[in-house]
């Protein structure tokens, strides 16, 4: 009898055990497995997206250089840049108008150039190599154009330009773009390719 009832105690306290465990449906601990890796997914697919989107705003102008890849094609493979006029001048090709275009835009352009001259089915890539050129006047050491730099503010195109005169107020800036736009700016406001930063001098 005491061999008996041992074994039952052991069931019993291991149904008891299983009872206070939660229970979870297979079929949820499923979905609970599969549901991160879409979540992942989705938002993987979103930054892409983004940076997609981000990269396609930049419109180019004179002075930008562009890198252009015609696969399979060296010869027509190279760096261009754009002239005051706005143009690329592929040899062999032609020119083909940039100006106002993004690096996709300017991809398909010059495809359809290329289909012109019998070349069929040609994939092209276009990058910007370097970006035009920024320009800073007013109250700085060194006055001028100067090499355009990614993530560059007002503070920076002022460190390029050697600094602020003595007497000159930082506090006095103009950013105006190419496209027309102009307004007071901080040390922090963003220059961008092309733009004219202006310093006043002591008032």
């Amino acid at each position: 009898m005491g061999m008996l009832r041992f074994p039952a105690l052991l069931f019993v306290l291991a149904l008891c055990g299983c009872a206070g465990a939660p229970w979870t449906p297979i079929a949820s601990q499923q979905e609970a497995e599969a549901s991160p890796p879409k979540a992942a997914s989705r938002s993987t697919q979103v930054a892409r997206s983004t940076s997609g989107e981000a990269a396609d705003l930049y419109k180019l102008d004179a002075g930008d250089r562009v890198r252009v890849v015609v696969a399979g094609d060296d010869a027509l493979s190279g760096s261009y840049e754009i002239s005051p006029g706005g143009m690329i001048d592929i040899p062999s090709v032609g020119t083909i108008a940039a100006r106002g275009l993004n690096t996709v835009q300017l991809s398909a352009a010059i495809a359809r150039q290329l289909k012109q001259h019998d070349k069929r089915d040609v994939h092209v890539a276009v990058q910007v190599e370097t970006y035009r050129p920024f320009t800073i006047r007013g109250a700085v050491a060194n006055p001028g154009q100067y090499p355009y730099v990614n993530n560059m503010t007002a503070e920076t195109a002022i460190a390029i330009a050697g600094g602020l005169k003595p007497g000159a107020e930082q506090s006095a800036l103009i950013v105006s773009s190419a496209q027309g736009g102009r307004g007071p700016a901080s040390l922090d406001t963003p220059v961008r390719p092309g733009d004219t930063v202006t310093v006043a001098p002591e008032r």
